[in-house]
């Protein structure tokens, strides 16, 4: 069966992760896709480039960004920068672990252009715990879902399914519980979770650079967050729309397999989600 390449055009864009931080409380050991932690930094990008970035983004026609890292939150210009975005026209999503939520920030988180997701593991703290890396990290992130909820703020929920037991299904449902929105997928073999094997398209959805693009902590150009072992190019050096139209950014998107059907990404990055056709939820484990 011939499988048609009915992506867009290269330099469309409508949807544009900023990877602010590298720096997470948690280390999650074994699913990480950034390889984030708490000795990471904040990478070379400066607020003035990612204010620069906000600004072509729209100019492109881009519709929403979404903040991730690493812990977005911690970046010091965090709240500025949304509001930057918000201010331009553009919708926000937030992806925070959702282990610590300062009082500014909840104010943002209830605007209603901002959505916001996070990951939860499991109805047990010992198997949420041990995946994050963090004790105390299931108290701390059930406590932040359940007033996110009371402050009807729009979230969304990944579990991240590691198997061996894991008790993805009964977070699922006690997430549904509480009134949110929940998501099971499967970990990738991207980042932490690929060990000593090298990264694969094969990890990929097929929808990576379909109208989306993923900005690094160090300037560099993805397909997507999950697709950052292609990412090419820097905006550091030169203009969104310019690593867009290079050879090389055709060249990584070419790389991305299309594909008839396949199974979605993970809920934490969100390329199918962000559709404006629906299908589903794609994003980044971690």
């Amino acid at each position: 069966m011939t499988v048609l390449d009915e992506r867009p055009a290269a330099a469309s864009l409508d949807f544009l992760s900023l990877e602010i931080t590298s720096r997470c409380q948690l280390t999650c050991p074994s699913q990480c896709y950034a390889e984030a932690g708490p000795t990471r930094g904040h990478g070379g990008m400066t607020a003035e480039d990612w204010h620069r970035l906000v600004d072509e983004a729209a100019a492109l026609g881009t519709s929403t960004v979404t903040f991730i890292g690493g812990e977005p939150t911690l970046h010091p210009q965090f709240a500025e920068l949304v509001e930057h975005a918000l201010r331009v026209g553009l919708k926000v999503r937030i992806h925070s672990n959702f282990y610590k939520v300062r009082a500014e920030h909840w104010k943002l988180f209830e605007d209603p252009r901002v959505s916001v997701a996070t990951t939860y593991h499991s109805d047990t703290a010992a198997q949420h715990d041990a995946i994050t890396g963090r004790d105390g990290s299931h108290a701390a992130t059930r406590a932040s879902i359940a007033e996110a909820v009371r402050r009807k703020v729009n979230l969304r929920v990944a579990i991240v399914d590691h198997g061996n037991g894991q008790r993805a299904e009964q977070a699922r449902a006690e997430m549904e519980a509480l009134g949110v929105t929940a998501s099971v997928d499967q970990v990738r073999a991207v980042g932490r979770a690929v060990g000593a094997l090298l990264p694969s398209t094969s990890s990929l959805c097929g929808r990576c650079a379909n109208g989306k693009a993923a900005i690094l902590p160090d300037g560099r150009v993805a397909p997507c967050e999950i697709g950052r072992f292609l990412a090419t190019g820097s905006v550091r050096e030169t203009s969104l729309a310019a690593v867009l139209a290079s050879p090389e950014w055709e060249q990584a998107r070419a790389s991305v397999p299309a594909r008839a059907s396949a199974d979605p990404c993970g809920p934490d990055c969100g390329p199918s989600d962000d559709s404006s056709s629906g299908g589903g939820s794609c994003g980044p484990m971690g």
